[in-house]
């Protein structure tokens, strides 16, 4: 495929793409050759799926369990809407962005359908399932990408709770018993906080994407601080799902890089992350510098640092720096659990001069 963005989800059609035939005019058809082996090996790799389809919902969910596909794909679109409206869901329920997703079909009208709509879907003929199967086999594979869907499964559940809950979100929130941790990153970590930079784009303040060998570098300089962040609530573990990437001076406290993964949007951590990290410049009597890169999709990181009050110091185009003066710092909220590594810890560091 041209077009080397990231792929995070994969939409299928099901009749001549999935199986052979159509459901309801064939009865029990067959997979089409290779793509049990495509959907198990997506899985593998993180990337999540999903279905479009027009068909009864329970006759194509009953051929995908008989098949064994059917826990595979998370909020299938099966029905007889306009599929580009099917994959909006899709996308809404994923909370992802849709520049990053491919969608596979045999008919020609029902990929320019979608193209129509939604230019920035990826649409791909079911014959030429080998030209994504060759783009996401170099995908590095981590522990948490093997994990990815169960992830997206546990949120499924969450979602069900919220909205049979009844009460204001605050109290909600207490209801999950959130636990938010804070770690200094061994380097079996880094996989991970690399590929947190390059697949997080919403939750970013600065855009900036890390490879291993990048952070390990900065570990090793011991003029800066790598903190990863993991959440767990009582439905399970979100996994690691946050970076904070900081140079450390005599002076200054300078955060290069605060992300925090799109599956946690609703819970509020990134603000938890970013007062610890205040609260660590207070500590050591430092000023507080954070960079900012606008971008099309980082508002609301940009809308967390002003309600926590923060100004700009400097700006230069679409990047700016910005600054707290520490005098009032806010509270870590009381729905979070907060469990972070002693402050004191940090100050081995060696300073940049």
């Amino acid at each position: 495929m041209e077009d080397e963005k990231l792929i995070k989800c994969i939409v299928w059609d099901l009749d001549n793409t999935v199986w052979e035939g159509v459901l309801l005019e064939d009865g029990g058809t067959a997979l089409r050759d290779g793509v049990a082996e495509a959907v198990r090996s997506f899985d593998e790799r993180g990337i999540l799926q999903s279905v479009s389809s027009r068909n009864d919902f329970e006759t194509a969910m009953s051929n995908l369990k008989r098949h064994g596909l059917d826990d595979y794909f998370l909020y299938p679109e099966i029905n007889w809407n306009a599929k580009s409206e099917s994959i909006k869901r899709i996308a809404e329920n994923l909370n992802l962005g849709l520049d990053s997703f491919v969608f596979i079909d045999d008919q020609e009208y029902e990929r320019e359908e979608v193209l129509f709509s939604i230019p920035e879907v990826r649409c791909v003929d079911a014959f030429d399932l080998n030209k994504v199967l060759e783009q996401v086999s170099t995908t590095k594979v981590t522990a948490e990408s093997r994990s990815r869907r169960s992830l997206y499964q546990q949120e499924a559940k969450r979602k069900v709770h919220e909205e049979s809950f009844e009460g204001d979100n605050q109290t909600f929130q207490k209801s999950l018993g959130l636990k938010f941790t804070i770690f200094e990153p061994s380097e079996a970590d880094l996989s991970r906080a690399s590929e947190l930079t390059i697949r997080t784009h919403q939750l970013n303040t600065t855009g900036i994407s890390y490879s291993e060998e990048d952070l390990k570098e900065l570990l090793g300089r011991g003029d800066h601080i790598i903190l990863l962040a993991k959440l767990t609530d009582r439905f399970g573990e979100y996994g690691t799902i946050g970076v904070a990437v900081v140079e450390r001076t005599k002076e200054v406290l300078d955060l290069k890089l605060l992300l925090m993964s799109c599956r946690v949007m609703s819970r509020g951590v990134g603000t938890v992350f970013l007062l610890y990290l205040m609260q660590l410049a207070k500590k050591e009597e430092k000023r507080f510098l954070a960079r900012f890169l606008k971008t099309e999709r980082n508002r609301m990181m940009y809308i967390t640092y002003k309600m926590n009050g923060f100004f700009v110091s400097e700006r230069d185009g679409a990047n700016e720096l910005l600054e707290h003066d520490l005098e009032d710092i806010q509270t870590i909220p009381d729905y979070v659990e907060l469990d972070a590594p002693d402050i004191e810890i940090l100050e081995e560091n060696v300073y940049a001069v």
